[in-house]
């Protein structure tokens, strides 16, 4: 595995680029298939924010084209790496117990292989979906509208301060809800294999999530 260690505005030792090393070549245990680590130093001159001027970005990249994300915080940049590699460890180890079979799923495989009429009947009936209640027309009147016209007259609407743009293939639902653990997101965008429609999934209560697809 390849480790890349930058600073900017900051002089990285080899000793402490010795210590990046030895502490991410121990994430390979929970994914052989990162092939490079890429670890950014900054440092914040502001005094004010001394309790966490150094930070520490981790980056892991797979050859599928998968990415790991995670950054941290602290006084010193050898307390932001440890917090930063632990949050690293914990998103790789989820997504690797998400692809493991669990003893729901077997006990579930185990029950449609001894009920396949129970199974066709299930399948023969409409699927339940959510529907999302349709935006409130302009006419409709609402509780305090006269003060948010008023508020509006006065004060300039949200910006949209930043935009990205993504190249990404599409991919399973179960690929998004890996990459999505991955990065530590709490939901993750992607362009579905079987629908060829954007779709979103999300994590919900507990350990279950959910996806949201854009019909048409």
């Amino acid at each position: 595995m390849e480790i890349v260690v930058t600073g900017r505005n900051v002089q990285v030792p080899d000793h402490f680029r010795g210590l990046v090393e030895e502490k991410l070549t121990r994430l390979e245990r929970h994914d052989h298939k990162i092939v490079g680590m890429e670890v950014e130093l900054f440092h914040e001159p502001n005094r004010r924010q001394q309790k966490s001027c150094q930070r520490v970005e981790i980056t892991g990249r797979g050859g599928c084209g998968a990415v790991a994300r995670a950054e941290a915080s602290a006084p010193d940049f050898y307390a932001a790496l440890d917090m930063a590699v632990g949050k690293l460890a914990e998103r790789l180890r989820r997504s690797h117990d998400r692809r493991k079979p669990s003893r729901r799923d077997r006990v579930h495989a185990s029950r449609v292989a001894a009920n396949a009429s129970a199974v066709a009947l299930m399948e023969a009936a409409p699927p339940t979906t959510d529907t999302i209640p349709a935006p409130r027309s302009h006419d409709e009147s609402l509780p305090g509208a006269e003060f948010e016209e008023q508020w509006a007259a006065e004060y300039l609407p949200g910006r949209i301060v930043r935009e990205k743009t993504h190249q990404a293939d599409p991919m399973t639902v179960d690929e998004a809800l890996s990459r999505m653990e991955l990065v530590g997101h709490d939901f993750y965008l992607f362009a579905d294999t079987d629908s060829g429609h954007a779709s979103v999934v999300y994590r919900r209560r507990g350990y279950d999530y959910g996806v949201i697809r854009l019909g048409g």
